[in-house]
């Protein structure tokens, strides 16, 4: 008797629903698996023998193929084990032939029969409802994470034999409540501004980057605060729609990081890599391309300490996610695309021993040290970060000072004022959230300036040796600092703190 069962595959962050079809062919017993299956696959043929041995369900004494379709597509990962289970099951008229035909199926099964966590079951649970699937049954660690999709019964299970005695009538199985996706009360404050003594500019630096979505680059020396202001900016950063947690929900499902008590991701993510990191897994990559580093820091923060330490590849591959918020990985077997909609925070010395240019302790490197140190970071890559600025050492009086500085939950209030006013600026606009999402459509519509503004923009221009680039840039910075001061126009004053921010010649 052929039996069919729906499982479902992900393809980048894509669900697609695989057909798992099942029936007996002649010859010694056994299974066969077709439809181009991974590893993981092949190898479930002796998990879901000895699951459904020890559940105490039959197994067939026949040579039994197993087809996943289709078959075009290549099947990865261990989720396919419980169709293929109840498949077998369904084959042997143990289970009712049609019990599942409005339900998909994933988990895998370890050798008792119970059922692990499986990543990508949120992907899996859209690609089930948008197919028009009913009920959904996946492993119960992962129940809360399919519930957050809606209009889908979605049933827990912890073994093989609960699925089995609930399509057999033997117990009552009950779905799990929709997870309910209000709004979060914003994460702790692990690192606050109040605490930071002094680097009064560069807070306002990280405001302004805060606000519309900059790329930004810290450079001082060794001690001055960098690392501790770039890990206190997650406390001032808005909150995330739920559009937004959805979209980083589902790359920490496929991505397999999605904690377990956590079923929506609501903080921003923070991602901080070490330089040794390689490229794929800064990008993504492997045989079966997974997310990197820029798509875990999807609608978050990517934070690049020692800058000039990574190497020269895994910096230039920055520069396409930077402008188009997407990163394509291409193989043999096709093209995936992930999303890279992040913020670059980046740190740097201004030479190997950190010193050059400080006022108190004299640099023990020569010219062309200093140069090649410089030159690692390639002029296109840093001509796409909006924001450079000095971080200086700070002065002892500043350092045992008893005034505490402004604490973050007042800087977070300005900052959630101008993405406010951006959310409703780029209303109805695909792909645009904050400033730094505007195409040059957009920014001439938006970030118009009056004759003083065109005057002063023209003669920075001249003397910056602006690219067309920078200058659409510096209009977007610009528009971002009139959001917080709540200017409607970009005034001249706007305008001119924004190329304060443009890089200086650390050489000169």
């Amino acid at each position: 008797m052929l039996a069919r069962v729906f499982s479902c595959a992900v393809v980048g962050l894509d669900g697609l629903v695989v057909e798992v079809e099942i029936d007996a062919i002649s010859g010694l017993p056994g299974v066969d698996i077709v439809g181009l299956p991974g590893k993981a696959i092949n190898e479930s043929r002796q998990r879901v023998q000895t699951a459904i041995k020890n559940s105490g369900l039959p197994f067939p004494r026949r040579r039994v193929v197993v087809n996943l379709a289709p078959a075009a597509l290549r099947k990865e990962g261990p989720a396919y084990d419980l169709p293929i289970a109840v498949g077998m099951l369904v084959h042997q008229g143990v289970l009712p032939l049609h019990a599942l035909d409005d339900a998909v199926l994933i988990g895998e099964l370890s050798l008792e029969g119970s059922l692990r966590h499986t990543r990508g079951i949120l992907p899996a649970a859209a690609a089930a409802r948008a197919a028009g699937f009913r009920r959904i049954f996946v492993p119960a660690a992962d129940a809360r994470e399919a519930a957050l999709i809606p209009d889908l019964e979605v049933y827990p299970l912890e073994t093989l034999r609960d699925l089995y005695d609930f399509l057999t009538g033997a117990r009552q199985l009950q779905p799990v409540p929709a997870t309910r996706m209000e709004a979060a009360s914003p994460p702790p404050v692990l690192t606050d501004f109040a605490d930071i003594r002094g680097q009064e500019h560069v807070k306002r630096a990280l405001e302004v980057a805060a606000a519309g979505g900059h790329n930004l680059l810290m450079i001082g020396p060794p001690g001055a605060g960098k690392t501790l202001l770039a890990r206190a900016l997650p406390g001032i950063l808005p909150q995330m729609t739920l559009e937004e947690a959805l979209d980083v929900t589902r790359v920490y499902s496929v991505a397999d990081q999605l904690p377990a008590d956590v079923p929506l991701v609501r903080a921003r993510p923070f991602r901080a890599p070490h330089h040794t990191i390689s490229h794929a897994g800064l990008v993504g990559g492997g045989n079966v391309p997974h997310p990197g580093e820029i798509s875990l820091a999807h609608h978050g923060v990517l934070f690049l300490d020692e800058l000039p330490e990574f190497s020269t590849r895994v910096l230039e591959v920055l520069r396409q996610p930077m402008e188009d918020k997407v990163v394509t990985i291409s193989r043999a077997q096709g093209t995936l695309t992930f999303p890279a909609n992040f913020m670059l925070v980046a740190a740097m010395n201004p030479c190997p021993c950190g010193y050059y240019g400080d006022p108190v302790r004299a640099c023990t490197c020569s010219m062309s040290a200093v140069t090649r140190y410089q030159k690692r970071i390639s002029g296109p890559l840093l001509d796409r970060i909006d924001i450079h600025i000095e971080v200086p050492r700070v002065a002892y009086e500043k350092l045992t000072g008893l005034q505490p500085g402004e604490p973050s939950a007042q800087v977070r209030q300005r900052v959630e004022q101008a993405r406010a006013r951006q959310r409703q600026r780029f209303a109805g606009i695909a792909g645009v959230h904050a400033n730094a999402d505007m195409r040059p459509a957009h920014i001439r519509q938006f970030c118009a300036l009056d004759s003083a503004g065109e005057t002063l923009m023209k003669a920075a221009m001249q003397q910056l040796q602006l690219s067309a680039r920078a200058y659409h840039r510096v209009l977007k910075l610009a528009r971002t600092i009139a959001d917080l001061a709540g200017s409607p126009q970009i005034e001249s004053v706007h305008l001119a703190e924004a190329l304060q921010y443009r890089p200086k010649d650390l050489l000169a």
